[in-house]
């Protein structure tokens, strides 16, 4: 009701709870595709938007009843299957050529771990590039975690048949929800032509493993390699070692010899030339002296 005369009545879709003309003046200033997720109790819709001046165009859309067509068995309402719809979106939206977009919750609530980043935790995998916040993404929540620990609190199969019924009559244990959630990813990515790509990584693996290995082996080699290098250059160090040992001993043995032999003749020739001199002069002496008194005396 009007409460005055000033008082004006919002725009249609406004009081809808659909369009919030704020955020949506932004997002056409933007220029920026935009990623739209609606969801309701039973279903989920994805849809990447541009505006154009003559009105918005629809680049890329899925709807959580086309998971049917990649094995889908579990309920449409959930995480899961919010996850597995944006994850197919994305794809066709990048198939298109679109790369980036900016998230339009609309007037949802922005909860922590809510169907809105669900959503777009499948259109990051899927390849495009999303201005966001990793805290609101819940990943045990977007696998299904949360409904397997569920489904076990309730005991044996016969606890949980009356409430998981619409799974056990498509054939699905809600306890193995998160092995089919895998299942149904690959068949998605397969549809696009992303198994080689899957295959190839997994292929890779052992490789990366089996790599560290081959590695380790010319370590190996190359530790045995140096060894026998080590040991040459150790034993020519101990040569020259004992070489230059040898040559030093020789010198020293060497020198002395020479030493002994020049001090010898050194030795010998002081003392035998002046013994030599005293001798013959004294011998001169002597033998005058005595060739005078014998002389004398023999005569």
């Amino acid at each position: 009701m009007a409460k005055s005369s000033r008082y004006r009545v919002q725009l249609r879709r406004r009081r809808e709870r659909k369009t919030d003309y704020q955020a949506r003046k932004a997002f056409v200033l933007s220029g920026k595709p935009r990623l739209v997720s609606r969801s309701s109790l039973k279903n989920t819709t994805v849809q990447i938007i541009i505006a154009k001046p003559h009105g918005d165009e629809v680049l890329a859309s899925a709807h959580t009843h086309e998971l049917a067509k990649y094995g889908w068995k579990a309920a449409t309402g959930n995480l899961p299957a919010a996850y597995l719809t944006g994850l197919l979106c994305g794809l066709k939206a990048k198939a298109k050529g679109v790369t980036e977009a900016i998230l339009d919750i609309g007037l949802v609530s922005p909860t922590k771990g809510s169907k809105v980043f669900t959503v777009l935790s499948g259109v990051l995998d899927a390849g495009i590039s999303v201005p966001h916040d990793d805290e609101k993404i819940l990943k045990g929540r977007v696998e299904g975690e949360h409904i397997v620990a569920y489904a076990e609190s309730l005991g044996a199969p016969e606890g949980y048949t009356p409430t998981f019924s619409t799974y056990i009559a498509k054939g699905l244990s809600p306890l193995t929800l998160t092995e089919h959630l895998a299942e149904v990813k690959t068949a998605i990515l397969a549809a696009f032509g992303i198994t080689s790509k899957v295959e190839s990584k997994a292929k890779a693996k052992p490789k990366i493993a089996a790599n560290p290995e081959s590695k380790a082996k010319p370590e190996a080699k190359n530790e045995a390699k140096p060894s026998p290098k080590s040991e040459i250059k150790a034993e020519a160090k101990v040569t020259s070692l004992s070489e230059m040992k040898v040559a030093s001993e020789s010198d020293v043995t060497a020198q002395p010899k020479k030493a002994k032999t020049t001090a010898k003749p050194k030795k010998a020739s002081a003392k035998d030339v002046k013994p030599a001199d005293g001798e013959t002069k004294s011998s001169q002496k002597n033998g005058v002296k005595k060739t005078a008194k014998t002389g004398g005396k023999k005569e």
